[in-house]
């Protein structure tokens, strides 16, 4: 699956131009490697997802081409979640 629909279908971000944006702009990593939109994602691969000064990072637990707001957590485990302006 791409990583711009996986990131849109488990409601990491509201819309897939959206993530092809963060994609794009080097905001996104898989693995620890910068992540472009097209990037196939894989079941055990870990996300590092910064959104301006947070960074949250998941790693991908199934792969689904659909999914609702009850199941789309399920997607994924939350590793961490990092916020810059805590740690000044």
């Amino acid at each position: 699956m791409r990583l711009d629909k996986y990131l849109k279908v488990t409601r990491l971000v509201k819309r897939r131009t959206l993530a092809q944006e963060l994609c794009n702009g080097g905001h996104v990593s898989k693995n620890g490697r910068t992540a472009k939109p097209s990037s196939r994602v894989e079941v055990g691969d870990v996300l590092d997802i910064r959104f301006g000064p947070r960074t949250l990072a998941v790693e991908v637990v199934a792969l689904a081409s659909s999914a609702d707001k009850k199941t789309a957590g399920l997607l994924y485990r939350r590793l961490s979640e990092k916020d810059l302006a805590e740690a000044e």
